[in-house]
């Protein structure tokens, strides 16, 4: 059983899952942590712990079955040890910054993605009452826009 060290070497979830398809994984400890539970996965002579996807950072489970899920059913391991040394039974809210921040541009998107189909829906509803500028209208509309800013920016009419 490890010694609960401080700094844990970690692997990726994808090298994980290829250790897991080449049948490397000789073992498995559940590492109670501050915050939650660690996965540490034995191949050939080396341990580590798995990381968090897009981090190098440990993966944390909140509860102990979650990880245990996790050994059993992704790693194919039915025999494991579980270090409860340094679990913490009252760890402290773990807050994802990250996670409010996704949030929070996925509002943004939708917001925006609603007020787009709208505008849409009312250029398709005007062209159906036939509520639309003929061409000429639209060049005389310009001609007009551009004498304005042409006027304004100092320029004399050509």
């Amino acid at each position: 059983m490890p010694n609960a060290p401080t700094q844990i070497d970690t692997v990726d979830s994808k090298a994980v899952r290829n250790l897991v398809e080449a049948k490397a994984i000789g073992g498995a400890t559940i590492l109670g942590r501050p915050g939650g539970w660690a996965v540490l996965v034995r191949y050939g002579t080396v341990e580590r712990a798995v990381a968090a996807q897009k981090s190098r950072r440990i993966r944390l489970w909140r509860n102990v079955s979650t990880a245990i899920s996790y050994v059993r059913d992704e790693l194919g391991l039915s025999r494991f040890e579980i270090d409860t040394r340094s679990h913490e039974a009252n760890p402290q809210e773990r807050r994802r910054p990250d996670q409010s921040e996704r949030l929070r541009r996925q509002h943004e998107a939708a917001a925006y993605d609603a007020w787009f189909r709208e505008q849409v829906q009312a250029g398709l509803d005007a062209a159906d009452r036939r509520d639309v500028l003929s061409q000429e209208d639209m060049e005389l509309w310009f001609e007009e826009k551009r004498s304005e800013l042409d006027r304004r920016a100092g320029k004399t009419a050509s």
